[in-house]
Formats: C-alpha cells, sequence, structure tokens
C-alpha cells in the first residue's frame, strides 16, 4: 500500500496494490496490521456502503463523542471526495481537501475532526465507508456544504433535507463543538 500525504496532517490517500490478470482483479481492502504499521490506527467497528446518483451531494457530516474516523473508497462509479478540517487547534482549521475517487484502489483515510461529504459526478456512484466507531445517532453531526468554500462542480445538487438544514461553518465555528 502506498500512503499519500495530503498537506492537512493525519489526511492521507491511500493507494492499494491490485492483481489482475484475464480473470480479473483482487485487492486487499484492508488489514489491520498494514494499516498499524503504516501509523493508520483504525479499528474498523462498522463497514456501510451508499449508493447514490449524479448530481447528489451527500455531507458534511461528522459524528462526536465519540468521533469517528473512516476509510471511503469509490467502488463503482466517480466522486468528488470532500473532507473539511474542523479540528478547531489545527493549522489548517477550516481548510479542505478534495479528490477524485473513481477506482477500487484509491481510498480516503480521514482521521478524527473532519467533516466529510461528496458529490456524484458519474451517472451513480457507490462508496464503501469502513468507520472505527458505530453509528451513535446521538453525537451525528455536520456543515452544510455550500458553507465551506468548496467549488461543487454540480449547480443544483440533489440532497437530503438533512442536509439542507446543516449548520454552516461559521456557525460549527461559534459552536460548543469547534
Amino acid at each position: 500500500m502506498k500512503v499519500i500525504e495530503t498537506g492537512i496532517e493525519g489526511l492521507k490517500v491511500l493507494e492499494l496494490p491490485k492483481f489482475g490478470d484475464e480473470r480479473g482483479f483482487f485487492m486487499e481492502r484492508f488489514n489491520l496490521n498494514r494499516f498499524e504499521s503504516l501509523g493508520l490506527n483504525t479499528k474498523i467497528s462498522q463497514v456501510n456502503h451508499s449508493f447514490s446518483t449524479k448530481g447528489v451531494i451527500r455531507g458534511l457530516h461528522f459524528q462526536t463523542n465519540p468521533w469517528q474516523a473512516k476509510v471511503v473508497g469509490c467502488i463503482g462509479g466517480t466522486v468528488v471526495d470532500v473532507v473539511v478540517d474542523i479540528r478547531p487547534k489545527s493549522s489548517t482549521f477550516g481548510k479542505h481537501f478534495a479528490i477524485e475517487l473513481d477506482c477500487p484502489e484509491k481510498m480516503l483515510y480521514i482521521p478524527h475532526g473532519f467533516a466529510h461529504g461528496f458529490e456524484v459526478i458519474s451517472d451513480s456512484a457507490h462508496l464503501l465507508y469502513f468507520t472505527d466507531t458505530h453509528f451513535n445517532k446521538e453525537s451525528d453531526n455536520g456543515i452544510h456544504y455550500a458553507s465551506c468554500g468548496i467549488d461543487w462542480q454540480t449547480k443544483n445538487p440533489l440532497t437530503s433535507e438533512k442536509d439542507g438544514l446543516l449548520q454552516n461553518f461559521q456557525e460549527y465555528k461559534n459552536s460548543n463543538l469547534a
């Protein structure tokens, strides 16, 4: 596995080796020993799979108490995956990182303290999320996708009602979470 730094502390792009022949391919998506040897100390508690259609924006989501780290990969289609550093003491607080995920051998490691979302730019897309804690509805939170200076490609996205009502980044900065 190749680990690529993003310029935001703790946030990493992972490139997985893929072994293929005329029958198809094989890849190891997660190996706890390998992750730990690379300093990616995420113990996987839950694996989620989402399917979305073109023009959908999901996020920007995060969970507190406990915080939730994620490893995200697109296994079909193409998304622009976006994270925002919401750690108030970080030198990159408020900065975002975006990456196009369009192949199964590329994943994003998102440590605690980031809001995460994505935009589907192909006809549809399947994402896998490996998380280090179980979903906790009481600590589920988010920041409105349009409030962080992200240049989304879709101008009139399809979002959930919940995502449309999320706080903006300024409200987050003024909250007791930041």
